[in-house]
C-alpha cells in the first residue's frame, strides 16, 4: 500500500485524525501532517536525552574505566543508538504509524500488550526518578534563595506541572524542546568545565592515570549507556512519524548522533569525574559541591529541573500514554494524566540513595534484556518478512489477519530474553541474534504464524 493510500480502510474517524492534529490531540491513526523539521527534531532529541540516568551510569564506572575508555564507551553506545533509531524508525517515518500499531504485524493486536508493558514500566520508573531529581533541584534553589525547604511540596508540585505540560502532546513538546535545547547544551558545557576546574587534580589522579580495562566491563559499559536509550529505540516510530518526509535515512542518523552524543557525553563524564573526586552519586549534591557561586548554583539547579521536564515529557510520557490509548482505548490527555500519577508509585526517593546506584545499573541491564528481543523482532518483521511494505488495512483491522496473538513473536521474545539474561552484562547485544533468527524461522515454519506472514 502506498503512502497516499494510508488513510484508506481505517476505522471510522481515523482518516480525519490522520489529516490534522491539534494541540494535545494525539491519535494512533497514520500521521500525515508532520510538525517537525530537521532542526526541531534534533532539538527535541537533544532536550530529551539529558538523562540523570546517564549521570548515574557514569558515576557507577568509577574504579572500572579510565577517562579515555569511558569516552569511547559512550561513543560506541551512541553510534549503535543512532543507527538503531534510524532502522526501527523507518516504518513510523514512512507510514506515519506509532509503535503500538507497528508492533501489530509481529505480535498481533492482543500480543502488543507485551511490548506495551515492557516499554511502559521503565518509562514510568524513570519518570518518577527524574521528577524526584528535578524536585530536589528546585528545593535546593528555594533553600538557597529563600531559606525554605520541603522536598515533598516541590515533588508534588513539579509532578503536576509536568502532567499539565504533557497533555499538550507533540505540539507542546516541539516548542518546549526548541526553547530549551540551546539553554541545556550551554549549561552542560559550563558544568563540564566547572567540574574540571574544581576537581582537576583528583580527576587526573583517579581517571587519567588509571589503567582501567578494555575487557568485558568496557563492553558492558557501552551496553549501559546504550541501555538508557534502549527504550526509545523500541518506540522511535512514535517520534519519527512527526518528522517531515523529506528527511532521509542518512540525515536521520546524523540528527540522532548529534543530539544524543553531546548530551550523553557531558552527563556521563560529569558523573564519572565528580564521583571519582568526591565519592558523591546524588546529582543534586554533586552539582551543589561543584559550583561555589550562588547565582551560578541557582542557574545550574534550574537547568537540572528543566532538563527533567524535557526528558520526561518526550521519553517517559508519550510511550506509556500511547500504550494506554491502544490497550484501554483512552484519549491521549487522560492517558498522559494517568501516567503522571503512576510515577508517584515508583518510590523515587528510594532510587536516589547512594546504595541504589548499583541497583540502577542492574535495572537497566534487566529491562534491556526484554527490550532487545522486541527490537530485533520488529526489525526482522519490517525488513525481512514485510520487505518494508506494510498493509495498513490489516494494521487497523482488529478482526483481520493480525487479530489475537502471534505465537512466533512471543516464543522468539522468550528465547531472546533467556539469552540476554544469560549474558546479563551485555544483555541488549546478546538478545538480538537469538530473537531475530528464531522469529524468522518460526514465521517460516510455524503453522500458527501463517496468517501473519501474508
Amino acid at each position: 500500500m502506498t503512502y497516499s493510500e494510508t488513510t484508506a480502510g481505517l476505522a471510522p474517524g481515523a482518516a480525519g485524525a490522520a489529516a490534522d492534529k491539534k494541540m494535545g490531540e494525539e491519535s494512533l491513526a497514520p500521521q500525515n501532517v508532520r510538525i517537525m523539521d530537521p532542526w526541531s527534531y534534533l532539538f527535541a532529541w537533544l532536550g530529551g536525552c539529558v538523562s540523570i540516568g546517564t549521570f548515574t551510569v557514569g558515576s557507577g564506572l568509577v574504579g572500572t574505566l579510565n577517562l579515555l575508555q569511558t569516552v569511547l564507551a559512550i561513543a560506541i553506545g551512541c553510534t549503535v543508538i543512532g543507527v538503531a533509531l534510524m532502522i526501527n524508525g523507518r516504518a513510523g517515518h514512512k507510514y506515519g504509524i506509532p509503535f503500538m500499531v507497528q508492533a501489530r504485524s509481529a505480535y498481533g493486536f492482543g500480543g502488543t500488550r507485551l511490548p506495551a508493558l515492557v516499554r511502559s514500566v521503565p518509562a514510568i520508573v524513570w519518570y518518577g526518578f527524574q521528577s524526584w531529581i528535578g524536585a530536589g533541584a528546585l528545593n535546593l534553589v528555594s533553600e538557597t534563595m529563600f531559606g525554605y525547604s520541603n522536598i515533598w511540596v516541590f515533588f508534588i508540585g513539579f509532578q503536576f506541572l509536568q502532567i499539565g505540560l504533557s497533555v499538550l502532546g507533540f505540539h507542546g513538546i516541539k516548542w518546549l524542546e526548541n526553547i530549551g535545547a540551546v539553554f541545556i547544551i550551554g549549561a552542560l558545557v559550563y558544568m563540564f568545565f566547572s567540574v574540571i576546574g574544581r576537581y582537576g587534580d583528583a580527576i587526573s589522579t583517579n581517571l587519567l592515570q588509571a589503567e582501567g580495562t578494555w575487557g568485558a566491563p568496557f563492553w558492558g559499559a557501552t551496553m549501559l549507556f546504550l541501555g538508557v536509550y534502549s527504550t526509545m529505540m523500541l518506540n522511535v516510530s512514535d517520534y519519527s512519524r512527526e518528522l517531515k518526509h523529506r528527511v532521509g535515512p542518512g540525515k536521520q542518523v546524523a540528527i540522532y548522533a548529534n543530539s544524543i552524543l553531546p548530551a550523553t557525553l557531558f552527563m556521563g563524564l560529569i558523573g564519572l569525574m565528580v564521583s571519582s573526586a568526591t565519592g558523591e552519586v546524588d546529582p543534586i549534591r554533586v552539582f551543589a559541591s561543584a559550583v561555589d557561586n550562588k547565582i551560578l548554583l541557582v542557574v545550574t539547579l534550574l537547568f537540572i529541573a528543566f532538563a527533567q521536564v524535557t526528558t520526561n515529557i518526550l521519553n517517559n510520557v508519550v510511550p506509556p500514554a500511547y500504550a494506554m490509548m491502544d490497550v484501554f482505548k483512552l484519549p491521549f490527555k487522560a492517558a498522559a494524566v494517568i501516567v503522571g500519577l503512576l510515577a508517584f508509585a515508583t518510590f523515587p526517593w528510594l532510587l536516589v540513595r547512594d546504595e541504589s546506584a548499583a541497583g540502577l545499573g542492574i535495572f537497566i541491564q534487566t529491562y534491556s534484556a526484554f527490550l532487545g528481543p522486541i527490537f530485533a523482532i520488529l526489525v526482522v518483521d519490517y525488513y525481512v518478512i514485510r520487505r518494508q511494505t506494510l498493509n495498513l488495512d490489516h494494521l487497523y483491522d482488529s478482526d483481520g489477519p493480525y487479530r489475537g496473538v502471534n505465537p512466533a513473536a512471543l516464543i522468539a521474545t522468550v528465547i531472546g530474553v533467556v539469552a540476554a539474561l544469560w549474558f546479563s552484562a551485555i544483555s541488549w547485544y546478546a538478545s538480538l541474534i537469538p530473537a531475530g533468527v528464531s522469529y524468522w524461522l518460526l514465521m517460516q515454519y510455524m503453522p500458527a504464524a501463517r496468517r501473519f506472514r501474508e
